[in-house]
């Protein structure tokens, strides 16, 4: 059993940074590959980011490459998403999730635990 708890959210103006973190209880959180998702009023929840369980490999969404970078630190059992350069439209509900290894990350099935979200407004 995983849980995971998101802070770092909140209002910002557009051309801001923030930074998420994502901390796990249990002794088991370097087994997990981490990703980030999120959740737009309306709209369908969507990858954003994903880390290997060794901070070996990262991968992003086409929309924030270059913006967003996905980080973890297993000694802290957290894992982080830096955020800048943020747009009115990365305004959503953002959510951490742990998954063991198997299936395409980008996908919601692939993750065994997931956060109760932390809210982020960009503003313009």
């Amino acid at each position: 059993q995983v849980q995971l708890v998101e802070s770092g959210g909140g209002l910002v103006q557009a051309g801001g940074s923030l930074r998420l973190s994502c901390a796990a209880s249990g002794r088991t959180f370097s087994r997990y590959a981490m990703g980030w998702f999120r959740q737009a009023p309306g709209k369908e929840r969507e990858f954003v980011a994903w880390i290997s369980r060794s901070s070996g490999t990262t991968s992003y969404a086409y929309s924030v490459t270059g913006r967003f970078t996905i980080s973890r630190d297993n000694a802290k059992n957290t894992v982080y998403l830096q955020m800048n350069s943020l747009k009115p439209e990365d305004t959503a509900v953002y959510y951490c999730a742990a998954g063991l290894s198997g299936g395409t990350y980008t996908n919601i099935g692939y993750y065994n635990y997931w956060g109760q979200g932390t809210q982020v407004t960009v503003s313009s």
